[in-house]
């Protein structure tokens, strides 16, 4: 039960005081502790309301002191943390963690599951030889008059930066038209790059 009074008496060095309730009656002790903790020290002749327990030794002190027009302390402590409940008495706040909950596992299964099909594709496309990237012009029909019986055949490279190796500049130079891997025309194409000295291969 509370009570309303004012404040009679206040130590500020010592950090106590003496309430007297409107209804007449003994004063009370009441501590700095019992006080609200809003940064404001008590002063004599405000109005308080409180509550009364008695102390180690039974006697009568005010608890709980609250100032005129203050929500009470045991209310506000309440309402602060009581849940807000929706008109069919569930908690509104573990009714939204459970639907962001729910959000998040829709994102990652659908996260997955594009991800697990993009693997797939890129699995299923084959890699191009590294042949296909060199720019080669469509074969002529004199180009291919001039396939070799072993198999050897012009596929439009006529420059060294095309080649792999000198005996394969070697083959061009010597079965396809047209070439432009010999400036000096001594027969060995390449000699910067593949073909360095008389004898290479």
């Amino acid at each position: 039960m509370r009570y309303d009074g004012s404040l009679k008496k206040w130590n500020t060095e010592r950090g106590f005081g003496f309430i007297v309730a409107d209804d007449g009656g003994q004063e009370l002790f009441a501590h700095i502790s019992a006080f609200a903790r809003d940064g404001q020290l008590p002063t004599v002749g405000e109005r308080l309301s409180f509550e009364v327990e008695p102390d180690q030794d039974g006697r009568k002190r005010a608890v709980r002191v609250q100032r005129a027009g203050a929500v009470p302390q045991a209310r506000a402590h309440t309402a602060k943390r009581s849940p807000r409940l929706s008109r069919s008495g569930h908690d509104q706040r573990k009714t939204g963690f459970g639907s962001k909950l729910i959000i998040l596992a829709m994102l990652a299964a659908l996260g997955g599951y594009g991800y697990s099909k993009y693997a797939n594709y890129a699995m299923k496309i084959p890699s191009a030889p590294q042949s296909a990237f060199a720019p080669a012009a469509p074969a002529t029909r004199a180009e291919s008059a001039f396939a070799t019986p072993a198999g050897f055949r012009c596929d439009g490279r006529k420059h060294c930066s095309q080649m792999t190796s000198c005996k394969e500049a070697k083959a061009f130079l010597k079965n396809c038209p047209g070439m432009e891997m010999d400036g000096n025309h001594d027969g060995v194409p390449c000699e910067q790059q593949w073909c360095t000295h008389p004898f290479a291969e």
